[in-house]
């Protein structure tokens, strides 16, 4: 249980279904990471990511289903027990958070990002995107897509398919929004990894703007989290770990190859989530050297 009982659901924010086309060229997720970081690894040109993670080609998903709400998901109560209902809930809390935190800290106004939740395909503003792509953020939409089958992966990359690692995962798509408002989210480039890489930092970013979140989640009279345990952090860092380039990389039987980096290791992935969740300073999360937060 991460979300207060009897919460009556505010606003329809998730929706099924998507539309659109064109490349997934930035903005990548967590599950993105694991066809990159594969992709790579396996000695594939970086040049190629491209073709990859998306098409300038109009593409329709097959069997796509009309867009509609996710009419089961009415009560925190539902988010504790639905994976779907538990990303939108995560989805509000996040609205909630940023809202408040993103004019003050950095006096840019915050405007909500679209989500949705699918099933196998989908049609999005970056490209056709399946269950293999995993969660994923599209600036050319404003939305953040899931897949919820996406989280039983973790456990195969050894993180725990748990209710707080599903909400910071949630969270770090989120981050790529604020991103986007900030007019960062361009300068990821998969086809330029390596450890030092704007991918790299970028990645890092969301992963702090996820503590961010996690910082201020359980806080006020109106919060919809419970007080967040040390084992539900336990739960953020181990999927953190998990999308580790170096972690994800090792579990597929090859050596750790840096170069090849484009999301961070186990190690820098779980930092960032924890100093942006004992801050909640998004001055803590500056991977960009902007000095531009109060």
């Amino acid at each position: 249980m991460t979300f207060r009982g009897g919460i009556d659901k505010p606003e329809n924010l998730a929706r099924t279904g998507g539309g659109g086309g064109g490349r997934i060229a930035v903005g990548g997720g967590v599950g993105t990471l694991l066809l990159v970081g594969l992709f790579l690894l396996m000695g594939g040109d970086p040049s190629q990511l491209g073709g990859l993670i998306g098409s300038d080609t109009q593409q329709q998903p097959q069997q796509q289903s009309a867009p509609g709400e996710l009419e089961h998901c009415k009560t925190s109560d539902d988010a504790n027990r639905y994976a779907d209902c538990r990303v939108e809930f995560t989805g509000i809390s996040l609205n909630q958070v940023w809202n408040a935190q993103l004019p003050r800290q950095a006096d840019i106004p915050y405007t909500k990002p679209n989500l949705v939740v699918f099933n196998a395909q989908t049609s999005t503003g970056c490209g056709v995107a399946s269950s293999a792509t995993g969660p994923f953020y599209c600036p050319a939409d404003h939305t953040a897509y899931f897949d919820v089958s996406f989280f039983d992966s973790l456990e195969r990359y050894g993180g725990q398919n748990a209710p707080f690692a599903q909400e910071y995962i949630v969270a770090h798509e989120f981050g790529h929004h604020i991103q986007s408002l900030e007019g960062t989210l361009g300068l990821s480039d998969y086809n330029d990894p390596g450890p030092d890489s704007m991918a790299v930092k970028i990645e890092l970013q969301a992963d702090c703007y996820a503590g961010i979140w996690g910082h201020f989640a359980d806080k006020g009279e109106d919060a919809f989290l419970e007080p967040i345990t040390q084992s539900q952090v336990e739960q953020a860092i181990d999927a953190a770990r998990a999308v580790g380039d170096d972690n994800i990389q090792q579990r597929a039987g090859r050596d750790v190859n840096p170069e090849s980096f484009t999301h961070g290791t186990s190690k820098q992935r779980q930092e960032a989530f924890l100093q942006g969740y004992r801050t909640g300073s998004m001055a803590s999360c500056d991977y960009l050297d902007r000095n531009a937060y109060s």
